[in-house]
């Protein structure tokens, strides 16, 4: 299980600091979709982190709305990007920057909010495949 924690960690530790060389060196402004999903990303590079250090496995079903929640956000920031429906959906606006902003578009659908949502995926299916195995092996 230590191992999935890991894994977890890793991909929330990649994104942590890619959003962070976005914003950071790069000097791209996040708009307020972008800081919600850093708000749910950035404690789980810190909590898991702990978690692997300590050795302990106990941790997922407490974080587990952290991802849940942001691939939601995630999901309705690429669509608010990418369809014009989406995009009338509320003013999102934050330090001058609008979330339909695309800093980068590598091969017509890779934007930030896709590679967030790739993130908090990839550690949600890690959470429930760990949760599953571990209730099997409680049967």
């Amino acid at each position: 299980m230590i191992n999935s924690i890991r894994f977890a960690w890793i991909i929330s530790v990649v994104a942590t600091l890619g959003s962070l060389y976005f914003s950071e060196v790069l000097g791209w402004v996040p708009c307020i979709l972008c800081w919600y999903q850093r708000i749910l990303m950035y404690p789980m590079s810190i909590i898991l982190g702990v978690s692997v250090y300590k050795n302990d496995t106990k941790v997922i079903p407490y974080i587990l709305p952290l991802p849940i929640i942001g691939l939601c956000i995630s999901t309705f920031h690429y669509l608010k990007q990418h369809l014009p429906s989406f995009a009338e959906i509320g003013s999102c606006e934050f330090g001058g920057v609008s979330c339909t902003t695309d800093y980068i578009d590598w091969f017509g659908f890779i934007t930030i909010p896709f590679l967030a949502g790739t993130a908090f995926l990839l550690i949600l299916i890690t959470f429930i495949y760990e949760l599953k195995k571990n209730k099997k092996k409680s049967e």
